[in-house]
């Protein structure tokens, strides 16, 4: 078993390794192929298309900087911010698409449209869990390090390595080739898999910091913490972040399936409970509080998924952690940057070149999205930390008396 593990851990860090190298190669080859290409074929306006979307990905950097520093500062005007903030600007895109005026931007402003009114609506239903999400972000964030360096360093990495793929994009875009269009899905394949590592790299390093802090009171150096993981753990955060999102994703639809089914027995939610079952079988295989044990216990991101969660159920954390807000607030706060982006590099192409205006705002929200996503996994990591930790010894004087458990007395009391 020990020797598989291993086995996986190399293959999967090899593999990243091995994937940043060829799509470095493609990205050149197509950066040099589209800029050869100016001059045979006018039909393509490089400057044009570049300039929106690079300033827009400026932009998601420094408001992503700057969101994490509020987020430090102020958790509960971050928090409600970010559900309410989100859902307007959310609505701005869906004008912008609309204003458009293409069929694909038309379809694309309905959808976006659709989405705003159902974040408006979560947020109204959730708004008497602002000041639980608060008080656990408050007090789980308090042992981290004062320090941003890492996470500035995190966010300039994602920001670099994303820009170097738009270049890589437009190449491929000035062409436009059936073969240029898989070349475009390739590339944002691996920019989501590259983000989604930074992202978790930062997660291990920081889960690990406050995990010995709430569990022995030990001050761990965030240097020495980042140097293991890199140099010990990205076998399983690559495989982590091939997981985790994937398996996310379920777990959060199935939730949604069986708030909309109620306790309903018509046919056309018959499926809920059955579909909720799978997603809870599968979340033991991966998810985002198994990372904190892939750092502080060296585990494979399966096996520490699957321990971590059978602690929560011990523990009876389990209905806490559907309780949190963590996971929403860190999500909307990526879409509300998204948007950002998107209307910055939507509405400049817009005004200077509509036909850009659909393709670039899409590339700029995606790329937004998760350069926010990795300065937000750092309050994510303080959360993850304090859970675990709690579930490992509850009776710990390190933990408050109060906020799990009058959390876990709150929703007794409403199931009753």
């Amino acid at each position: 078993m020990v020797t598989g593990k291993f086995f996986f851990m190399r293959l999967f860090r090899g593999l990243f390794y091995l994937h940043l190298l060829l799509i470095a190669v493609l990205v050149i080859f197509l950066t040099i192929r589209g800029f050869l290409s100016a001059g045979k074929d006018h039909r393509f306006h490089h400057l044009k298309w570049y300039a929106p979307l690079l300033s827009s990905i400026a932009c998601g950097g420094a408001i992503t900087l700057a969101w994490q520093s509020i987020t430090r500062c102020n958790p509960s005007g971050a928090v409600r911010a970010a559900f309410w903030l989100s859902p307007l600007l959310t609505c701005g895109v869906g004008v912008l698409f609309v204003s458009i005026g293409f069929t694909g931007s038309l379809a694309a402003g309905v959808l976006v449209l659709v989405f705003s009114v159902i974040q408006s609506l979560y947020a109204c239903w959730v708004n008497p869990r602002f000041e639980y999400a608060t008080k656990v972000l408050s007090i789980s964030m308090a042992p981290s390090p004062p320090s941003t360096g890492f996470v500035f360093l995190s966010v300039v990495s994602g920001t670099v390595y994303a820009t170097f793929l738009v270049a890589g994009i437009g190449g491929a875009t000035a062409i436009g080739t059936s073969i240029d269009t898989v070349f475009i899905l390739v590339i944002l394949l691996s920019l989501a898999w590259t983000m989604h590592v930074i992202r978790n790299i930062l997660h291990v390093t920081m889960a690990r910091i406050v995990f010995l802090k709430f569990m022995c009171g030990i001050e761990f150096d965030t240097q020495v913490a980042l140097l293991d993981t890199i140099r010990y753990l990205v076998g399983s955060i690559c495989i982590g972040s091939v997981l985790a999102p994937v398996l996310g994703v379920i777990r959060g639809s199935a939730r949604a399936m069986n708030l909309v089914a109620g306790d309903t027995d018509e046919f056309m939610f018959s499926c809920a409970n059955c579909y909720s079952g799978v997603a809870s079988t599968l979340i033991m295989y991966g998810n985002r509080w198994g990372f904190v044990h892939v750092g502080v216990c060296n585990k494979g991101f399966v096996q520490a998924s699957g321990e971590t969660w059978e602690m929560f159920k011990r523990a009876g954390l389990e209905p806490v952690i559907n309780y949190d807000l963590t996971g929403s607030f860190c999500f909307l706060s990526g879409v509300a940057v998204g948007a950002t982006c998107t209307l910055v590099a939507g509405s400049w192409a817009l005004v200077i070149h509509k036909s850009y205006a659909t393709e670039v705002s899409i590339y700029a929200f995606l790329i937004g999205y998760l350069i926010c996503r990795i300065a937000m996994a750092w309050p994510q990591a303080c959360v993850s930390a304090y859970y675990v930790a709690y579930s490992e010894d509850p009776q710990s004087v390190r933990f408050d008396s109060t906020t799990i458990r009058d959390c876990i007395d709150r929703i007794q009391r409403y199931r009753a």
